[in-house]
């Protein structure tokens, strides 16, 4: 039971079509996999196999009113004891066009396919950089969710936003090496139900500057000092940017998009004047 529960979970995340034909060995390893848990939703349980639930309490209250529902961001399925030729084999076994993500961590390989309300804080987040950056007259690449393998410290993360601000000089106009390339600048996650990879040291580990950690309800800002983050109350990168923008923004955009985009601009616009 557990075993066909585990594939039918796989194939939930990766559609048949990507395993077909050309990933056995990929399927074999994971069922090889010491254990493994299946995270569905905040408060779902189910009576074969332990699943987590969500560990992310807000340090404050949400800034916005929030109503009370059973969201659902993503389905994951979490793997241990697995090692860097095993994540590879699985890794490469996957088509490039797959819509799950997979992150691997020092012996854990978690699959997570993202849901709509996922994929919207993501794009808006994504959208909310992009629109501060192109008013302030900065320079950005945007690395989106590129596998960075780092096999000399056993992680593989594919975050859900990724981007050279500072340092895009750096890496414009060619492919990044990160044997050679400092890391993104900044690292966007969205995650709402509850993950077993601890991605604060993940992104420490890796020397990312600035990471972003958006759970559905609250925006945590964390900046590298030491080898460990720090949350901070406003972004290194955007100093002059209150919380509360964020907050406007996306609660906007669930209405319109293209005015909470108006609206944000022209907000950037304004303070740009008044520094002038």
């Amino acid at each position: 039971m557990r075993q066909g529960l585990l594939l039918q979970s796989i194939r939930s995340l990766v559609p048949n079509a990507a395993w077909s034909g050309c990933c056995p060995s990929a399927l074999t390893l994971l069922q090889q996999a010491g254990s493994y848990k299946i995270s569905k939703s905040p408060g779902y349980y189910d009576r074969t196999i332990a699943v987590s639930t969500p560990t992310m309490t807000p340090l404050t209250a949400s800034p916005f009113p929030v109503t009370p529902v059973a969201a659902i961001g993503e389905k994951r399925v979490t793997f241990h004891h697995l090692n860097w030729q095993a994540y590879q084999q699985i890794l490469h076994a996957l088509p490039q066009t797959r819509a799950a993500r997979l992150t691997y961590d020092r012996g854990i390989l978690e699959i997570t396919m993202p849901l709509e309300d996922h994929e919207f804080a993501v794009r808006l987040i994504e959208r909310f950089i992009y629109f501060l950056i192109a008013e302030m007259g900065m320079k950005i690449k945007t690395m989106g969710s590129t596998t960075l393998e780092r096999e000399d410290l056993d992680r593989s993360p594919e975050p859900d936003n990724a981007y050279y601000i500072q340092n895009q000089p750096l890496v414009a106009g060619r492919t990044v090496n990160l044997d050679t390339d400092p890391p993104p600048d900044l690292i966007v996650e969205v995650d709402i139900t509850h993950t077993d990879i601890n991605k604060l040291r993940l992104y420490a580990s890796l020397g990312v500057p600035e990471f972003w950690r958006y759970n559905g309800q609250i925006w945590r800002i964390y900046r590298l000092d030491a080898e460990e983050y720090q949350e901070v109350t406003t972004s290194p990168t955007f100093p002059f940017l209150p919380k509360e923008k964020l907050y406007e923004f996306l609660a906007q955009a669930v209405e319109d998009e293209v005015a909470a985009e108006q609206a944000l601009r022209s907000w950037v616009r304004q303070q740009i004047q008044q520094e002038a």
